[in-house]
């Protein structure tokens, strides 16, 4: 299947033209209000953002760190819902162009009805997809419903994957390629992601762009991660600072970020 060039696409291309490395942010859909996700956005923008990640918040996480974690349960309690995260998303589409990936479980998906959600996601001007639970092995199940609207369908390696897996799982995702910094969940503190498993990946994905997250915090991790690959990808760092009352200060935080990746 031929798969359209999306935002995601584009944005990628462009940052690398530009000789700057992307910054990706994620962000609990529906925290920390439920309907503040499209204003949190837009100010993630205009202070460096490159790609946002919205996460869809599940009670039963396999890949989120405990503030992640926390994160979700205070959204869920907010009443979010996919359908509210889908409304969110085209509210943010009167606005901005910015890539959109969204980034949760398969659950609340199926009970949606998988073929209705992505063709739903694409309407409200989601660009992909990132699906933690679901192995190469199972993406052929759900890759027409989502390559056949539009949507990358973004895969995820990591430290244990041979040379061969990486090639395998890069042929396979769409948009750009998830490197998985660490073997744990999101939000490891002091995890540095090792540079030779990250060449090691860089090395091996011929066809996507390599994004690193999971345990990156600081600029200085950022900077560091960077050199070798094609950007990063925070979330916890941010949500705890969201969380600690300094999301009215993050734009120069998240500045800092983006201008360690020029």
């Amino acid at each position: 299947m031929t798969q359209p060039v999306t935002r995601i696409d584009e944005k990628l291309a462009d940052v690398k033209t530009k000789g700057e490395k992307a910054l990706t942010l994620f962000l609990t859909a529906g925290f920390p209000e439920l309907h503040s996700t499209p204003a949190v956005v837009l100010e993630l923008e205009k202070a460096g953002a490159d790609i946002i990640e919205l996460g869809m918040p599940f009670s039963d996480p396999l890949a989120d760190g405990p503030i992640i974690q926390q994160s979700s349960a205070i959204a869920l309690k907010n009443g979010t819902t996919l359908r509210t995260i889908l409304s969110d998303v085209k509210n943010i589409r009167k606005s901005t162009e910015i890539p959109i990936v969204l980034m949760g479980y398969l659950n609340p998906i199926l009970r949606y009805g998988a073929e209705t959600f992505f063709a739903d996601a694409r309407a409200a001007g989601v660009d992909g997809l990132i699906l933690p639970e679901v192995p190469k092995e199972e993406t052929a199940r759900f890759n027409e419903m989502i390559l056949g609207n539009g949507l990358s369908n973004i895969l995820l390696v990591a430290p244990t994957s041979s040379s061969e897996r990486i090639e395998e799982i890069d042929r396979a995702s769409s948009g750009f390629l998830y490197c998985v910094s660490t073997t744990g969940v999101t939000g490891a503190d002091g995890h540095t992601p090792a540079q030779a498993y990250v060449r090691r990946v860089k090395s091996h994905a011929k066809k996507n762009p390599v994004l690193v997250g999971f345990g990156i915090s600081t600029s200085k991790d950022a900077r560091a991660v960077a050199r070798d690959c094609d950007g990063v990808i925070v979330g916890s760092a941010l949500i705890k600072r969201i969380m600690r009352g300094r999301d009215k200060r993050f734009r120069e935080w998240v500045a800092e970020f983006k201008n360690v990746l020029r």
